[in-house]
């Protein structure tokens, strides 16, 4: 599947542009060293990573969702919208626009898909990913459609992600180390983070911050929930 700009960049907000511009230049690198050949039983699945504007001038913003503490899969995590693509989605972007609906209530004609970004396969899930860029061209309510699947939707500013002192890396206990992100009520880290990592990196919005900050999960993943002012809808 290609990847790139799926509208002129010239046609977008300025703070959008060069983001738009820049995924015809990347591959999976960007994001992660690790993308093996899909075997034949592979799965395609999508998530929209919405970006907008709560407010004119007030910078971008980033849509996240936390997983309810009940599923036996990922419980409690912070993820984009998304999920498996149906065999009766046109394709990726119907299928991440479809997810967001279902599990927060966005209106798919509020959202302008504006990019593809390289396919990443999911190890673990035997998933081969694809992120849809969308500019949320007219921002509405959202909220957990189902409390049972979704526990809280944050619009989260980007302004907030890339500030230095709520960036920061994970060890896992089985090893594993990777990007972080506090956000009060939800510990960003795994997949997601390495998107919102990169993305921040290729929009020019990415700050130094200190990478030998290297915290362990479970203390990170205590601390968040008790930061002051959950960012929740």
């Amino acid at each position: 599947m290609t990847h790139g700009p799926l509208v002129d960049p010239a046609e977008l907000p300025d703070w959008l542009a060069p983001l738009v511009k820049t995924t015809a230049e990347i591959d999976h690198s960007a994001f992660t060293k690790y993308n093996p050949k899909a075997t034949a039983d592979v799965r395609q699945a999508a998530v929209l990573i919405l970006l907008g504007e709560e407010h004119p001038g007030s910078g971008p913003d980033v849509l996240l969702l936390r997983r309810a503490d009940g599923l036996n899969s990922h419980p409690g995590q912070v993820s984009f919208p998304g999920g498996a693509v149906d065999p009766t989605d046109s394709g990726v972007v119907e299928a991440a626009l479809r997810e967001a609906h279902e599990e927060a209530g966005v209106l798919p004609e509020s959202v302008r898909p504006v990019a593809l970004l390289p396919e990443l396969f999911i190890t673990p899930s035997g998933f081969m990913v694809t992120s849809v860029l969308g500019h949320w061209e007219k921002p509405g309510p959202v909220a957990p459609v189902d409390f049972g699947e979704t526990a809280a939707v944050a619009r989260v500013p980007i302004a907030f992600l890339a500030d230095p002192a709520n960036r920061f890396r994970v060890r896992h206990s089985s090893g594993w180390l990777g990007p972080a992100f506090a956000v009060p009520g939800m510990l960003v880290w795994g997949f997601t983070a390495g998107l919102l990592a990169g993305v921040i990196r290729l929009a020019g919005w990415e700050q130094p911050w200190d990478e030998t900050d290297v915290r362990d999960l479970e203390a990170s993943w205590r601390a968040v929930e008790e930061l002051p002012g959950e960012e929740s809808a």
